[in-house]
């Protein structure tokens, strides 16, 4: 895989006419927006676009779905239709990896997201992801957890089923083949 850092003028143009494809054909997440301002945006942040690139890389299919007026930001998440393939079988964060004594999965999804520049979702931003179309029909993602409930062992993840959106808790420190994490990124 190219590195961001190695891109050729290439490499760039592809990947910012993969986003501009993926931006055009789904207007309807984001139709107030012009790509043209979220281009301008990502050429003059470099690391957001490094960041795009590593979730691109994993599966997540990122898109603008909104524009934050509070922090004059485009939002971008996680628009595959399952969670990332890339982000699979991963436990919520290092402190639930570090209490595996054995069977440890290679990566918790709190780490994951830091390394890419990117955070997990919270509990309302992936009801408002699930607003823009329907995600996660047989898969499931971790979300940011309150420390209330991790504190006690627990996180939460959800999909949706029956045409509705879940939201659920499990041990921190399970992890399943069909169980990942979605990103979102403010650029």
């Amino acid at each position: 895989m190219i590195q961001p850092e190695n891109w050729k003028n290439d490499d760039m143009e592809s990947f910012f006419k993969l986003l501009k494809n993926r931006f055009v054909s789904n207007k309807n997440r984001h139709p107030d927006v012009e790509w043209e301002e979220v281009a301008n945006r990502l050429i003059a942040n470099p690391e957001k676009i490094q960041s795009l690139f590593f979730m691109e890389a994993t599966g997540g299919e990122p898109d603008v779905v909104s524009w934050d007026d509070v922090t004059k930001q485009f939002i971008f998440m996680d628009c595959c239709a399952e969670t990332p393939l890339g982000r699979r079988n991963v436990c919520y964060d290092k402190q639930a990896l570090d209490s595996r004594k054995e069977h440890k999965p290679s990566e918790s999804a709190v780490e994951m997201a830091m390394k890419m520049g990117a955070r997990l979702l919270r509990e309302e931003e992936y009801f408002f992801l699930q607003e823009k179309g329907v995600f996660d029909l047989t898969t499931s993602s971790w979300i940011q957890t309150p420390q209330s409930v991790r504190k006690r062992g627990g996180a939460l993840f959800g999909d949706r089923r029956y045409d509705r959106v879940f939201v659920y808790h499990n041990g921190a420190s399970s992890y399943y083949g069909v169980r990942g994490f979605r990103c979102v990124l403010y650029v």
